[in-house]
């Protein structure tokens, strides 16, 4: 829990995140950021398409705290719209409310999300909405259902570590889910603490969906659960269009490809920009062990000394408090 911490911690600071997108090429982030623009995003996802595999796309952004940032971040997600239309490729929409200005004004980001759903709906495009923390997730979820009552191309995740996830997939049953553990740090008065029962009742939501639901995207570098997942779907006769597994770019690329090659339907979460960091270090808080995943060359001696620096940063922080 303490490494978790850590890296939700860093996600969290301003500071870093601003060094982190000034210097993020130079410190190897195009290992895990699949481009820093709209043309490089598309070549990767080509390629990626080539081996048979679908994406999903997120324009990385944080901190957004003005609507000027929340419409530019809505500007460039019609644009990526546009480009997967043009290009022909095969992937759709993964994007945060917070990024389009959920903070700031909720009519406001409901506009933003309304025209991003239009867009998409007019060439078939799905649109995944990213479950954030507990403060911002049911205002998320009530976007999801007002949006879904005018287009039939949007879906949410359900995150694992929530006590309320059983009844929130009982009640988005008939949509696209995205399953997934969580990845910020949430009380125990509104989430599992333990890993053992984050584990546990991701399987149970993963099998229900699977069951009862529409469409169910898994997301998880685990082997030990995809391959209890090819064993339930096995013994339960699931057709394979009825699901697919989901990694994150730049994550077990071998185990990608090969589940690909045996028929399963696969996506790659394709995250794109320079405003990486938030997102990698919730990755690394979400599964430590997603340290030892990543591609070697993501931890050049840069990295390595940013690391280190963002490292004292945390236990400054942690003595600091202690003092007061």
């Amino acid at each position: 829990m303490l490494l978790r911490d850590f890296f939700i911690h860093l996600s969290e600071n301003q500071l870093l995140n601003s060094a982190a997108k000034k210097y993020g090429l130079k410190l190897g982030a195009q290992s895990v950021v699949a481009g820093t623009n709209i043309e490089e995003t598309i070549a990767s996802i080509k390629e990626l398409n080539a081996h048979n595999i679908s994406c999903t796309v997120d324009n990385l952004g944080e901190f957004v705290s003005s609507k000027e940032e929340a419409t530019a971040a809505k500007e460039k997600i019609l644009t990526v719209i546009e480009a997967i239309h043009e290009n022909g490729v095969a992937a759709h929409i993964s994007l945060k409310p917070s990024q389009l200005g959920l903070d700031i004004d909720v009519d406001f980001c409901y506009d933003n999300l309304y025209e991003i759903v239009e867009k998409a709906a007019s060439y078939d495009i799905f649109v995944n909405f990213d479950m954030e923390d507990y403060g911002r997730l049911q205002t998320s979820f009530d976007m999801v259902e007002e949006l879904s009552k005018t287009f039939n191309n949007v879906g949410t995740v359900i995150q694992s570590y929530f006590y309320r996830a059983k009844d929130d997939i009982e009640k988005f049953k008939n949509y696209r889910l995205r399953i997934v553990k969580g990845a910020y740090k949430e009380p125990v008065e509104v989430a599992y603490q333990d890993k053992l029962d984050i584990d546990l009742n991701f399987i149970e939501l993963i099998e229900y969906h699977l069951l009862n639901g529409k469409f169910t995207s898994i997301a998880t570098h685990d082997h030990n659960i995809i391959a209890h997942v090819k064993r339930f779907v096995a013994d339960h006769n699931i057709p394979l269009d009825k699901f697919e597994f989901q990694m994150l770019y730049g994550f077990r690329t071998d185990m990608q490809k090969e589940l690909a090659k045996e028929g399963y339907n696969f996506c790659v979460y394709v995250p794109f920009g320079e405003d990486w960091y938030g997102y990698f270090m919730r990755r690394l808080a979400e599964r430590p062990q997603n340290l030892n995943l990543v591609t070697k060359q993501v931890f050049t001696k840069k990295t390595n000394t940013f690391l280190a620096v963002a490292a004292g940063a945390f236990v400054l922080g942690r003595l600091t408090k202690r003092n007061k």
